[in-house]
């Protein structure tokens, strides 16, 4: 067998490496396309969402430090006066009636959506199959309801003279709500309003606690009821800490919900009869329009907008005492 000669035999050249570039290599335009690809499909969204929301709140701010009435929104000429207009609004003593108004009917409604919508959930998860099937469908009918068409609804069914809540309570004997009209009494009107909202408000919150509810472990409602513990044991020690992070999260929304609830009132009696149903959205949009002080309207936005965010900081922070002092 023939031997090769080392010596002899051809080199094959080694392949240098090539030289390393200081720095980071420059990207390529495809390369830079793509990494700049999913900036470009979000920018529609946050280009409306600026538009839409964050622009309305910068101009109500700038209007809210402004002489600004029907002149100025036709000139588009207006004159800076500092805090005068809060000055105005917070030494109106109809005002912060409007304010005491607002907070009280901020917590009727929560009080009762979270209480109903509690028991609702309750209910639902000891029902059947085909009887959870029933209430969640009904409560996602009544939930889908648009709020205009509920709020006319709402009127006619209290209507003083064709009205079928009239008409029933008649035939029962009660023979005074004959035409009896609800929405020239100011706590009828409240009463109604508070009816409303949390008919339309007790879906969202039931389904929402529900869900929560299905993730609970069986097994720890078998541990309580071999340890002897009742239903309100039971939902004040398992069930409940168990809800919290999702109670506190609906209980926030519905203060929000219930703060900024304008449509249902301004449909329904518009703040009155007088101001019996007037809460501070309310009084900003009737100061802006009836006597076109768009400035002392703004104001009252922003007013509203800092009370409710202080209602929702200090209820976190209580919420998260509570939770540390449980720990």
């Amino acid at each position: 067998m023939p031997v090769v000669d080392q010596r002899t035999a051809p080199r094959v050249p080694r392949r240098r490496p090539a030289p390393r570039l200081a720095g980071r290599k420059a990207p390529s335009p495809r390369g830079r396309a793509r990494s700049l690809w999913p900036y470009a499909l979000i920018a529609p969204a946050v280009g409306g969402m600026l538009y839409l929301l964050v622009y309305p709140l910068v101009r109500a701010v700038l209007i809210s430090f402004q002489d600004f009435r029907l002149r100025q929104l036709i000139s588009g000429e207006a004159e800076f006066v500092g805090l005068r207009n809060y000055r105005t609004l917070l030494t109106d003593p109809r005002f912060w009636e409007v304010v005491r108004r607002t907070f009280l009917f901020m917590a009727i409604n929560v009080v009762l959506i979270m209480v109903i919508a509690t028991l609702v959930a309750l209910m639902v998860e000891r029902l059947g199959r085909i009887g959870r099937t029933v209430v969640l469908c009904s409560l996602v009918l009544a939930w889908a309801m648009p709020v205009v068409a509920a709020t006319t609804v709402f009127q006619w069914l209290f209507h003083s003279e064709f009205g079928i809540v009239n008409r029933s309570l008649t035939s029962l004997g009660f023979e005074s709500f004959d035409r009896y009209p609800w929405f020239a009494d100011g706590t009828a009107a409240f009463a109604i309003l508070v009816t409303l909202i949390v008919w339309q408000s007790v879906p969202f919150a039931a389904i929402t606690l529900y869900s929560a509810l299905t993730t609970v472990p069986l097994e720890l409602y078998e541990s309580a009821r071999l340890d002897g513990a009742g239903a309100a044991r039971i939902f004040r020690s398992v069930t409940f800490p168990m809800l919290r992070p999702i109670f506190l999260l609906v209980v926030s929304l519905e203060v929000i919900w219930t703060f900024k609830a304008f449509v249902q009132i301004w449909v329904m009696t518009r703040g009155g009869p007088g101001d019996a149903t007037t809460i501070l959205p309310v009084y900003a949009v009737q100061t802006a329009l009836s006597s076109q002080r768009y400035d002392l309207g703004s104001a009252a936005s922003m007013v509203t907008v800092v009370l409710m965010s202080g209602v929702l900081v200090l209820y976190f922070r209580q919420m998260l005492r509570q939770e540390d002092e449980t720990r």
